[in-house]
Parts: C-alpha cells; structure tokens; sequence
C-alpha cells in the first residue's frame, strides 16, 4: 500500500492516493475551462450526511452537461465514503477524546479531462476525483449567534441559457466579483444574487429563505441550485409544523422579512440579520431559525453550533454551497 500523504487520502479515478502526491494536469479542462461538476457533502462523527441525495444532484448535473465520469457513480460513492472514513481518522489520531469531534468536507469533482488544444491535439478520458479537508468552523463558529450581514448586488446570476440553474458546476466567477462588490459596500457581507428580472437566487455558499409571520418561503427550482441542505431544512419544518411554500423572491421580501435563513453543505443553517445595512427584523437571529438549527442538531445527535465553537473562532466567511 503507498504511505499515507500528509494530507490524507485522494481518490482518483479509481485509486487511492496521498494527498500530497496528487496533481491535477494544467491542461485539464476542468482546469482551464472551469467545465467541472462538482457536489460537496460534510460529515458528522466522520460519516458522510445525505450522501444519496448529493449523489442524485450529481448525476443530474452530469447528465445536463453530458458529461460521463468514466466510472459508475456507485463507485464514486462507496471512493466518497472511504475517503472521509481514511481521513477522519486521521483527524481525530492524537487528539484527545471529545465528545464533539472535528468534521470534513468532502468533494468530488469530474472533469472532461485533457484538453486537446493542450495536449497536441489529442484529448483523454474524463477524469473523477474524491478529496477531503477538515471544514472551516472558524470562518462561520460565530454566526450562529450573531448572524451574517447580506447585500444586494449588481452582478447577476447566470442566466439559463447560459447553462441551467440546475448544474452545480465550478464556473464561480461571478460569484466571486458579487462577493468583492459586497465586501466594498460593507464590511463582512456577502452577496445576495439575483436574476436580471429582480428574482433573488443566492449567495455565493448558500441557498436563501425568509421568514414571514412565521412561515418560511424559498425561491423555486428555477430561480435558484435547489439545495440539498435547502431540501433537509424543509423536511424538519414539516416536522416542526412549520409553513413552507416555493414562491420567487425581491430583494423587497428579504428586506420585510422576520428572519432570513440560509441553509449549506458546511455549516448546515445559519440566520442573516442585517441585509442593505438595515437590521432584519429585530437584528438579532430568530425563533423559527432557533428551532430549525436544535431541530438539525437532534436529527444527527450532535450540537452544530457547539462543535463549531469548539473547534474554530474567529471570522465569518464560507466554503461551498449548498
């Protein structure tokens, strides 16, 4: 068996490698072209959350680009479980016994491989990748009590004919100018996207949702990436009885709203308390966010918030989406 990298594990098209020993050619498309998808997921106690419903997104989003991994998807999958049981051990050695432990994120990405204008002419097969890296709790530990601040933009979301709303892929530029355009208007923001039309979509790591005489409303399917951790949170409303319905979005409805939530991959649900530099709603995160986040944290036995107390402080700011 080769050693174990220092970084853990990668799995590559099939194998395992050391993390420190894995390159990506330059003149992989997914590189020089930015055609990757790409599907996110997080453990808790190291064992991956959701995996079948990332996977279904994944397949969708390979199928929409016409994109063939080389692989089964069953193989990427039992790669991603493997790869977060490998390297959560690691993360955990030495360190001593909590009862909140540490989490990764977990990634894989497909690729249509070489690019022919890079390689003389010729092309390769696809390639499909698996990695892991422990998640960030000091970019978002604070939030979950203070909430994060939210600004409109003028950078738009992609529009569909560009490539559908549909696909999790890793052609992010706008999003990343939305953010520096945010981060200019004020201090800590993120941005909040929207269509050309005015129709919120979302963040750049997260799907946006409002609350509204304490009934929660999120963009449909064709305004926004319909969100994994978007589509967990609905289920525990339902358990909760709380009211959801699908309905567009202004930039008018966040700024009436009671609270605004925002729901991702990484940090699971967090509220937003200021949007356009005005509170929302009493400022400070809400009851129905408050029941959401406990709700979350029974339903995978472990305290969310607290964990990422525990292992990061500092600064709010994000990984990947959804």
């Amino acid at each position: 068996m080769a050693r174990r990298g220092t970084s853990g594990w990668i799995w590559v098209d099939g194998r395992f490698v050391p993390a420190d020993e894995f390159a990506l050619p330059l003149g992989d498309a997914g590189f020089v072209l930015g055609a990757t998808v790409t599907e996110q997921f997080r453990t808790f106690r190291g064992r991956l959350f959701l995996p079948d419903e990332h996977l279904r997104r994944l397949a969708e989003s390979l199928a929409i680009l016409g994109l063939e991994p080389g692989r089964p998807l069953s193989d990427i999958a039992a790669a991603a479980a493997e790869v977060a049981a490998r390297n959560h051990a690691l993360l955990v050695a030495g360190r001593p016994a909590a009862d909140v432990p540490p989490d990764l994120g977990v990634v894989t990405f497909v690729t249509p491989g070489d690019l022919p204008a890079q390689h003389e002419g010729r092309g390769g097969p696809p390639r499909a990748v698996v990695h892991s890296f422990p998640l960030a709790f000091a970019s978002w530990a604070a939030a979950y009590d203070t909430g994060l601040t939210l600004r409109s933009v003028s950078v738009r979301q992609v529009p569909e004919d560009c490539w559908p709303i549909r696909a999790k892929v890793r052609s992010r530029l706008h999003y990343h100018l939305a953010d520096r355009e945010a981060q200019a208007a004020e201090r800590g923001a993120r941005a909040v996207l929207a269509h050309a039309d005015g129709r919120i979509s979302e963040t750049a790591t997260a799907n946006v949702a409002v609350v509204t005489g304490g009934a929660i409303t999120s963009p449909p399917p064709a305004d926004a990436l319909a969100g994994v951790s978007l589509g967990h949170a609905r289920r525990l409303a339902t358990r909760l009885g709380i009211a959801w319905r699908e309905t567009s979005l202004t930039a008018a409805d966040l700024a009436a709203a009671d609270e605004i939530l925002l729901t991702s991959t990484p940090n699971c649900i967090l509220p937003a308390t200021r949007f356009d530099g005005r509170p929302v709603g009493a400022g400070h995160p809400g009851p129905v966010y408050r029941a959401m986040l406990d709700a979350w944290s029974a339903d995978v036995g472990l305290d969310i918030a607290a964990q990422a107390r525990a292992w990061g402080t500092g600064g709010v700011s994000d990984t990947d989406p959804t």
